[in-house]
């Protein structure tokens, strides 16, 4: 008995920029996929009317006129079990957020990795095969959801695993364990998650554990009746009850005392609290995150934290990698800081010259993307022509790059291991902004000199956020 050889997956391969389109076509036919062409969400939707329905629709995120989202919301209206991954140059988290929740089975960042593209889109049309039925159309985005949020910045493939893994969980009830070092944005991460969930329109509370005393944690964390301890003149209702129906951060949760993780854990478990000097329980419907730079399984194995608490927390964990590990992330970062912080202090358009930027790349970054802020924070107020130059910086930035004072190699690697060069990325966008300078913010001009068409030159601005004028 002979067996028939199943026909290629058919692919909707949907991005205005003709080229990208053609490239990206020819290697997915390279891998015997049937792939069909469409350079906008108008174009894709006739074409499903015309030749359809498709395995999958890869969209890019970013077209005029009507979005890879608007595509998207469109092709689960007509079909909840579409198979859609949404490919964009602009790895950010709202971006991501949005494209999950409203049914993208993936989010992957320009430029993509072809083999992780390649491996990606086997994965889904795999497990679509097996499942039959992919998922439910209860899980499309709820009306009236807020469409951005905080903004996680950067395209490095730890963040944008992150930037994944976030957007899948925020609209959970899941609790939420955020890991990493001082100062990686562990707070950021908890604000983002709240603000795409289901109570994001509600209240998020956050405290340091760290930053009070035991018996004055235990009575912000529970409240506390009138009389209770000498000072309390009045009662206080206390922050789970002031995070009801939305959302507590505990940060730094591996610094709080054993006594007081085992009323945490009945407050996580149970949704019940009991305030200070009072019997009378009190029920609260509040989602938990917590976030710790300390090693929490070590902490247990030393009977320093309670092994319940800690699988209680740990129902997702979100581990955001150092600054360290995602030095190409640093140029956006820079962008978005400056940016933030010459509105915040009234200042315009604050470049950086190439040296200053070849010792912010160079650096180890110990207190990460805080560090990096307020560098650039003090760096700005200092500069005199709004050009951030290396006198502008630190003294442990402004050390010589060589020897022993010399900082980490942009890899990674050991002081002293590697010439510290700028990335390709770091190199480009500042020749690309140096001529938009000179034509006094003109495109075509801009373009003519750079050798590369309008539209190329619009991706660049709109992907380096560069001023639209000069």
């Amino acid at each position: 008995m002979s067996t028939s050889t199943p026909a290629p997956a058919r692919l909707l391969l949907v991005d205005d920029d003709e080229e990208a389109c053609r490239l990206l076509a020819e290697v997915l036919e390279r891998e015997s996929y049937e792939v069909v062409p469409a350079l906008s969400a108008d174009e894709a939707l006739a074409k499903l009317d015309e030749v359809g329905p498709f395995d999958a629709v890869l969209t890019d995120l970013r077209m005029p006129a009507r979005s890879g989202l608007d595509l998207l919301r469109a092709l689960r209206e007509r079909d909840p079990a579409a198979l859609v991954l949404v490919l964009t140059a602009f790895g950010d988290a709202a971006a991501a957020g949005e494209a999950i929740r409203a049914g993208a089975y993936d989010f992957i960042s320009k430029p993509y990795d072809i083999a992780a593209l390649r491996e990606t889109l086997a994965r889904a049309l795999g497990r679509r095969r097996l499942a039959g039925v992919r998922r439910d159309p209860a899980d499309a985005p709820r009306a009236g959801a807020p469409a951005s949020g905080p903004a996680l910045v950067g395209h490095s493939p730890a963040i944008i695993e992150v930037m994944k893994t976030l957007a899948r969980v925020a609209p959970s009830q899941a609790t939420v364990l955020v890991l990493g070092e001082t100062g990686t944005g562990k707070e950021l991460v908890a604000r983002t998650i709240h603000h795409f969930s289901e109570r994001g329109s509600r209240r998020f509370v956050a405290v340091n554990c760290s930053a009070l005393a035991e018996g004055l944690l235990e009575s912000e964390l529970f409240g506390h009746v009138r009389g209770a301890f000498t000072g309390a003149a009045a009662a206080r209702p206390g922050l789970f009850r002031e995070a009801d129906h939305g959302t507590l951060f505990l940060d730094e949760i591996g610094d709080v005392s054993p006594a007081l993780q085992a009323r945490l854990l009945r407050a996580v478990q149970e949704q019940e609290i009991v305030p200070v000097g009072s019997e009378t329980p009190v029920k609260v419907n509040v989602r938990v995150l917590a976030a710790t730079h300390r090693d929490l399984p070590e902490l247990v194995r030393q009977g320093r934290f309670r092994e319940d608490l800690y699988y209680r927390l740990n129902v997702v964990t979100l581990t955001l990698p150092p600054l360290r590990a995602r030095r190409q992330d640093i140029p956006l970062l820079i962008d978005h800081f400056l940016h933030a912080l010459g509105t915040r202090h009234g200042r315009g358009l604050v470049a950086v010259d190439s040296e200053a930027q070849r010792r912010l790349l160079a650096y180890d970054w110990p207190g990460n993307i805080r560090e990096l802020q307020n560098v650039l924070e003090r760096a700005m107020l200092l500069a005199e022509q709004d050009v951030i130059g290396p006198e502008h910086l630190p003294a442990d930035l402004r050390a010589p790059l060589t020897g022993a004072a010399r900082p980490a190699a942009p890899d990674g690697g050991p002081a002293g291991a590697a010439p510290l060069l700028p990335t390709l990325e770091a190199v480009e966008r500042e020749h690309v902004l140096r001529v938009l300078t000179a034509t006094g913010g003109n495109r075509d001009e801009t373009s003519r000199v750079l050798g590369i068409s309008r539209r190329t030159l619009t991706r660049m601005i709109q992907r380096w956020d560069l001023p639209r004028r000069s």
